[in-house]
């Protein structure tokens, strides 16, 4: 498995109404294929900024599967109203383990 890491920062003052289009974008990512898990971040230091983990089967699932999908398409429409920049998005496979 391999985990996207979306660093995401909004504009401010739109929290609520940004949480919401994530949590309205839920199923899209449940019904994504490859897609095994998908939680929000919130920064305890700077409140405007975010980070988006999924967890795909293969990197091919998210830049492939999902991003040519209208899901995605969905996806950016419901929240990318909301960016300050654009995401900055990296793929990660973990090394260590540790509990």
């Amino acid at each position: 498995m391999i985990f996207e890491i979306a660093h995401i920062q909004i504009q401010p003052d739109t929290h609520a109404a940004f949480e919401a289009a994530v949590t309205q974008a839920v199923p899209l990512f449940k019904g994504a294929q490859g897609c095994q898990s998908m939680h929000l971040e919130r920064s305890i230091e700077n409140g405007d900024h975010y980070r988006l983990v999924v967890g795909w089967n293969t990197l091919e699932d998210h830049t492939v599967h999902f991003r040519g999908s209208e899901a995605f398409q969905t996806w950016r429409g419901l929240v990318g109203g909301f960016f300050a920049v654009p995401p900055q998005v990296e793929h990660m496979n973990t090394v260590v383990t540790g509990f």
